[in-house]
């Protein structure tokens, strides 16, 4: 019985969320920047400007993300030698 409750739950937060999400696809929420930031930026005399590296340009974002992701992975993996130190036993093969 239980298990028929949570099955039925399910089932109808998944169609309430699909039945909801076509409603609000037309709508673009804004982001913090341009929420936030923007508006006190505004206030204070700093009017909004074209960054340094654009990253709306083509893939280089997902190049940025790559290579970040690549960077921090080696450095997890060479500090992931004094979270999980050889054993005696692997040491001396």
């Amino acid at each position: 019985m239980k298990k028929a409750l949570v099955s039925m739950g399910l089932t109808l937060l998944m169609l309430s969320v699909l039945c909801v999400s076509p409603v609000c696809a037309g709508e673009e929420w804004p982001g913090v920047d341009e929420a936030v930031v923007k508006k006190f930026a505004e206030e204070s005399g700093r009017p909004a400007r074209e960054p340094f590296i654009n990253t709306a340009q083509g893939d280089l974002l997902l190049f940025c993300f790559l290579v970040a992701g690549t960077v921090g992975g080696f450095v997890m993996g060479y500090h992931c030698r004094a979270l999980f130190p050889p054993t005696k036993k692997q040491a001396g093969n």
